[in-house]
């Protein structure tokens, strides 16, 4: 028997936990059908275009999910990216991600995120795929994030960068190549080296 429209978005939600009007397009479902079943009970709206399955349970990193969603060539950085990857006890109030300088930059209702502009090699180093709540997103590797705090140190404080740099050493998230490769790309390189010749 075939399915009906709105048993594909249910599905499609129960599968992937968010979905998107971009998701229903994809499946020739028109777009008020997500609306309608969030009057209905059946999905969640949790931000403009963005709808979640009833048994959506956010995880520590629903706002990064979130967040990509609504700038998909965005890459997770900085103290959201030192979160993710566990170098950092701080739990940033907004989600930070990294953009072209030319990018054009949504606003963002929910969550809140800080956008970083950067280009060139600073913008591809690094970045990395991973799956969360069925949804891809990228986030700068531990090496590259470390730099970028150096780089970013008057945003976020020399003490985040220094602490960001010791627990990934600790963690064994970053070897020294791995940092140094980073470092030279973000032009820190004369700003890290004492730090790095201490560890």
């Amino acid at each position: 028997m075939p399915k009906s429209k709105a048993d594909k978005l249910r599905n499609l939600a129960t599968k992937r936990q968010i979905i998107t009007a971009a998701d229903a397009a994809q499946l020739g479902v028109p777009r008020t059908y997500l609306s309608r079943l969030a009057r209905q009970g059946q999905l969640e709206k949790i931000a403009r275009g963005l709808y979640a399955s009833r048994a959506f349970s956010p995880s520590e990193n629903a706002s990064l999910v979130e967040a990509s969603y609504q700038v998909p060539k965005g890459i997770i950085c900085l103290l959201s990216a030192l979160r993710f990857h566990n170098l950092t006890t701080q739990s940033p109030r907004e989600v930070w991600i990294a953009i072209g300088h030319k990018a054009w930059a949504p606003k963002i209702s929910s969550p809140p995120v800080r956008f970083v502009r950067m280009s060139g090699p600073a913008l591809q180093f690094g970045a990395s795929e991973h799956h969360v709540s069925g949804r891809i997103i990228r986030v700068f590797a531990p090496a590259k994030t470390v730099a970028d705090c150096f780089k970013f140190r008057y945003k976020i404080g020399l003490d985040v960068a220094i602490e960001a740099l010791k627990e990934s050493r600790r963690l064994k998230k970053a070897s020294i190549d791995e940092l140094w490769a980073a470092a030279k790309v973000c032009r820190v390189a004369k700003v890290i080296r004492p730090y790095l010749e201490s560890l």
